[in-house]
């Protein structure tokens, strides 16, 4: 079969077949003329890769699973190889669960007190409540799934892009520098007083962006002392709308404002679609000399996505 119907069967995008492919995972054979051509078993690989990318598996952690199917065990994790990678994900979890659990009662006083310090917002007013509403996340928000439109990055080129920032001046992408530069990517940052799109919170991944800011504030320190030389936000919001949330939250880094939506362009990046607005999906980049060293995607909660940047900087130093 062509990659177009083995996309299609396993319930992923050719881009992340590709993907699989540039890693090993996935071996197709060759017909005459050159051009691929996948089996069954290719089929059984990728929803295995799938099933486990659900299960908070990363795809390049998914190698003993389906070595184990290839061996021609019915199961993937029929093999000690695949246990053993079970059980260092959870020790993962169990790690970063620890950590958060610890931090999370410190971090949400510290969040509030800092959202509202010098703002025009008494704790008294109704503009506070409407604050309170954009830091809390509903317990029922959708979770994001990993549609695969994420991994092609890796590894790719950040294009050469001028964006106008926060600080008063623009910012070249492509000119960060040698070090790594966290550039987390958003929807729209909503405002006290100024309604979201209708249906946003049942929109996946889409409700969270002023949680998300302020975890990158609160762990900004962090983040340069782990090996980041900076942190950008970025989405298409024009630079005015964004200084105000810079200023209300007191974030100590720029904003980037990518009203045409440049950048996805250049780099494929996911939108969707919001009250007649073609809006950035969220995702994080990770940029070092240039190129696009790591991605996060999809990002859940995004609450406690900064610390998940931390966690990974941590673990994977220079």
């Amino acid at each position: 079969m062509q990659i177009g119907e083995l996309a299609r069967r396993a319930g992923v995008t050719t881009k992340a077949v590709r993907y699989y492919e540039s890693l090993g995972l996935l071996v197709p054979g060759r017909l005459a003329n050159g051009y691929r051509y996948y089996s069954e078993h290719d089929v059984r690989l990728t929803q295995e890769i799938r099933a486990l990318a659900r299960l908070g598996i990363p795809v390049e952690r998914t190698r003993p699973f389906l070595e184990c199917l290839t061996a021609g065990h019915r199961h993937a994790d029929d093999c000690p190889a695949s246990l053993a990678g079970y059980r260092d994900a959870i020790d993962e979890l169990t790690q970063r669960i620890d950590g958060l659990t610890a931090r999370r009662a410190v971090l949400v006083a510290h969040l509030h007190q800092a959202a509202n310090r010098g703002s025009r917002l008494s704790p008294t007013d109704e503009g506070a409540d409407l604050m309170s509403d954009y830091l809390n996340l509903p317990a029922d928000l959708p979770v994001p799934e990993d549609d695969g439109a994420a991994a092609h990055l890796p590894g790719a080129k950040v294009p050469h892009l001028e964006l106008q920032g926060t600080g008063g001046g623009s910012v070249r992408l492509e000119a960060l520098g040698a070090g790594r530069t966290v550039v987390y990517i958003y929807p729209l940052t909503g405002r006290p007083g100024v309604d979201v799109p209708d249906g946003w919170d049942s929109i996946p991944g889409a409700r969270g962006c002023t949680p998300e800011a302020c975890g990158f504030r609160d762990h900004y320190q962090d983040l340069l002392a782990a090996g980041a030389d900076g942190v950008f936000g970025l989405s298409s919001q024009e630079t005015d709308y964004q200084r105000e949330v810079v200023e209300r939250l007191h974030l100590p880094f720029q904003m980037l404002s990518d009203p045409g939506r440049s950048l996805a362009r250049e780099l494929a990046l996911p939108t969707f679609e919001a009250a007649g607005q073609t809006l950035y999906t969220r995702l994080t980049l990770i940029i070092r000399d240039g190129v696009v060293e790591h991605v996060f995607y999809p990002i859940f909660p995004p609450s406690e996505h900064a610390g998940q940047v931390l966690a990974w900087l941590r673990s994977n130093p220079l």
